[in-house]
């Protein structure tokens, strides 16, 4: 017997980049992301190791009830997989491999985007449905999003994910993966959304 699995995905909110901690800003958006989050009633937290990632979590563990947030590797802060420039289209493939390029060897890990795949995805086992958060970062969210539409593993480079972002997947046990909403910014007053990116930028 298998039953759907929701999980809720969101990167962490806005941090300071030289300390790792939150903003005053990242602690409004992670508030506002658990007030949003707890409409759901979710069964567990799970957020990356990083400091930005568990601050995140437990301001949004303060808003749902009976959840502890519990810290899991693979949904740290890495690129999940790294193609081949055979793989990518000739008209992308300078931009995608420059991007990788300047991504820390130790900020890459195909073994921790499998194990996040094997751990986070599909329906589970049992009669009851599983509603799973993730704090986590953009590479993971658009990792996981790639899947779930079985697009091509490199695009996970082309799926944006703002600070506070919610992004929700269906895996239903008959049925493909369904992504239910991308990235919804509605929980964010105009000011607190997509943070730290230039105004030009910003969608």
């Amino acid at each position: 017997m298998a039953a759907t699995r929701r999980l809720y995905l969101a990167r962490h909110a806005q941090a300071d980049p030289d300390t790792g901690d939150l903003t005053d800003t990242g602690r409004r958006q992670a508030d506002l992301l658990g007030a949003r989050l707890s409409e759901f009633a979710p069964h567990t937290l799970r957020h990356g190791p990083l400091p930005r990632a568990a601050q995140t979590a437990h301001l949004v563990a303060s808003h749902l009830e009976d959840v502890t947030p519990v810290e899991l590797p693979e949904a740290g802060d890495y690129a999940p997989y790294l193609p081949e420039r055979h793989e990518l289209p000739p008209t992308h493939a300078d931009g995608v491999l420059d991007f990788l390029h300047r991504v820390p060897p130790d900020a890459r890990s195909a073994d921790l985007g499998r194990r996040a795949l094997e751990l986070l995805t599909g329906p589970v086992e049992g009669r009851t449905e599983l509603r799973e958060v993730v704090i986590t970062h953009a590479y993971l969210v658009g990792w996981l999003v790639t899947a779930a539409l079985d697009a091509p593993p490199w695009r996970w480079v082309s799926v944006g994910a703002a600070n506070a972002g919610l992004t929700v997947i269906r895996y239903a046990p008959h049925g493909p993966a369904s992504v239910v909403t991308l990235n919804e910014l509605t929980h964010l007053p105009d000011e607190l959304r997509w943070t730290g990116f230039p105004p030009h930028l910003r969608p």
